[in-house]
């Protein structure tokens, strides 16, 4: 069945642009009263200037590698809303080098944003959920949580981690009413690939041919919604990228022979 999100407060963090741009547009389009997240205060207030009542939706700037920022955000929150359905873990960082050229300065502001900030507003978040027996944390996650690739070592660990935690949330809170939904896209068309970190700690400053030729943010802001309105717990977003999960299900030795070849950028 499709859940109503209409006045539903939802939180999204990388709301500044790329899918969590598209997620914001989605969601408010079915009438829900959004908190919009990211570093960048001034592309926060472009998003929600565009979206539908837009005087209703909170720019609430966040930066995901401070821990100690969250408990006093998720008060901002309550006091302008006074209560909280569902927080969209979709903030992140993706990274473009090999192993061996990784500074480890890199692999732990990978972790730091995309794995300890989710951690850590969830943990800030869970008492109200809690208290509302109720809530949904749809955490945008990436086909490379369960495939990992070349060039994307810490990327791939952050969103390996993800799975984890949240897996073991999904199971220790689900008699107090609070439901996870992992959402896995694949190559989707947005800048991810131009602010993804190479060896050095740098951005790559280009767009992967992959990710130009993906799914559109609009689409897969389309489908995300579709499966949190339908209560699902996990959804895969992606193109032909997505039969790599089933190979590596079925036929692992031969899933480790290709991803050494094939093109993943």
């Amino acid at each position: 069945m499709m859940a109503s999100l209409a006045d539903q407060v939802i939180w999204i963090t990388g709301a500044s642009s790329g899918i969590g741009e598209a997620l914001a547009a989605e969601y408010a389009r079915y009438g829900a009263r959004l908190v919009l997240s990211a570093r960048r205060r001034e592309e926060l207030e472009r998003v929600r200037d565009a979206l539908v009542n837009a005087d209703q939706h909170l720019v609430l700037p966040l930066d995901l590698s401070d821990v100690d920022a969250m408990s006093a955000a998720v008060e901002q929150v309550m006091a302008r809303f006074g209560r909280l359905d569902q927080v969209v873990h979709n903030g992140g960082i993706s990274q473009r080098s090999l192993v061996r050229d990784t500074g480890v300065a890199v692999d732990q502001r990978i972790m730091a944003v995309n794995y300890f900030g989710a951690v850590a507003l969830t943990k800030a978040v869970l008492p109200v959920f809690r208290a509302a027996k109720a809530g949904r944390f749809v955490v945008v996650t990436s086909l490379v949580g369960e495939l990992p690739t070349p060039l994307r070592s810490a990327y791939s660990a952050s969103k390996h981690a993800l799975h984890g935690f949240f897996e073991a949330l999904r199971a220790e809170e689900y008699d107090e009413g609070i439901r996870v939904t992992l959402v896995m896209p694949g190559f989707i068309r947005t800048q991810v690939s131009v602010n993804a970190l190479v060896g050095d700690g740098s951005a790559q400053g280009t767009m992967d041919a992959a990710q130009e030729q993906g799914l559109a943010a609009e689409e897969c802001a389309r489908r995300v919604v579709e499966a949190v309105q339908r209560g699902r717990d996990q959804v895969i977003i992606a193109g032909r990228e997505r039969m790599g999960v089933y190979l590596k299900r079925w036929c692992p030795p031969l899933y480790r022979r290709l991803i050494r070849k094939i093109k993943v950028t």
